[in-house]
């Protein structure tokens, strides 16, 4: 694996899982991998989780790690070609990105969108122009259109929680993603990643996905295909045993934030619909708008569970990587 940036790049899921729980079972294990290799982690843009748990996971395998914060430490970087640099960019992404590669032997990338442009955004043009000049193998700490870390991490945490037995042998869990309020447009890449990775999981028999939402916030096609859309909460939470609650701006607006009917913060109220489903979150979340504070501290809650496993997530990620170094 030299490329993580979505579930396309995974062969096989079920056995990725299970390589992920493997090293949580036994974190130190491959620690002679990582010898004398340097990980550099690139951010764009402000991280918590991404940034402590790909730490960590490099040093569990025993790697170096560098971190830069190109947005507060770095040169503003030109990322079109052909133009005169004489306005404020001071360095090209050609130049950085080599450079960042001589020193590193695996890079990750965290890089929002600007939510203004929608083509510009969904090219990843300056993600795959860092992926282009670096010349190592790099791994996407979240980019305009995917967050893949965090959907694999999402896919550990339903694997290693679900219980069929609860409601009958082989049965498979519901999985629903449910569209929430917010005070200002948030990109899709969460809810793509997301998607993507539990459409996959759905082909391969794991699960059941619904992904419910207001009219005018359907995300692309590209991510969605196989999910089954439906635009009324309560109807999406009969039934569901897991509620993957987050944000996003319309995708067909792009970037806006439309009028949508009220009744879209889960709370305890419609937790009562569920399969005593339990509730996701990526992180950061705002706290009664978003998400009812009765569930966050409620015993439904897998956020900081979900969270601990982006820790092995990174790791699996970066062990494939450093095997094929």
């Amino acid at each position: 694996m030299k490329l993580f940036t979505s579930v396309h790049d995974v062969p096989n899921i079920k056995q990725f899982v299970n390589d992920a729980l493997t090293l949580k079972a036994n974190p130190y294990a491959k620690q002679d991998l990582g010898k004398n290799k340097t990980l550099g982690l690139v951010f764009m843009n402000p991280s918590l989780r991404t940034r402590l748990s790909t730490q960590k996971a490099a040093l569990n395998l025993g790697m170096n790690v560098m971190v830069m914060n190109m947005d507060k430490e770095g040169w503003a970087l030109e990322t079109q070609d052909g133009v005169v640099m004489n306005g404020s960019t001071v360095e090209h992404i050609r130049e950085a990105a080599a450079v960042m590669g001589q020193y590193c032997d695996i890079l990750g990338l965290r890089s929002f969108p600007k939510l203004n442009n929608r083509d510009e955004d969904y090219n990843e043009d300056f993600f795959n122009k860092f992926v282009k000049y670096c010349g190592v193998p790099v791994v996407s700490l979240e980019s305009a259109t995917r967050h893949p870390l965090q959907s694999f991490a999402d896919l550990i945490t339903i694997h290693e929680t679900w219980n069929p037995l609860r409601v009958g042998a082989n049965a498979k869990p519901k999985v629903v993603l449910a569209w929430a309020p917010h005070v200002k447009a948030l990109p899709q890449a969460v809810p793509n990643s997301f998607a993507e990775w539990m459409c996959k999981a759905q082909q391969e028999n794991m699960l059941d996905f619904t992904i419910a939402q207001p009219e005018g916030y359907e995300l692309s096609d590209d991510f969605t295909t196989g999910a089954k859309i439906v635009y009324d909460l309560e109807s999406a939470l009969n039934g569901a045993d897991y509620i993957y609650v987050k944000n996003w701006s319309s995708y067909k607006e792009y970037g806006k934030v439309l009028t949508y009917p009220d009744g879209w913060m889960m709370n305890n109220e419609k937790l009562g619909l569920t399969n005593d489903a339990k509730v996701m979150h990526c992180l950061p979340v705002r706290r009664d708008l978003e998400l009812s504070s009765e569930i966050l501290d409620g015993p439904n809650s897998l956020v900081i569970h979900e969270a601990g496993n982006r820790l092995w997530a990174a790791q699996a990620v970066l062990k494939t990587m450093l095997e094929k170094l």
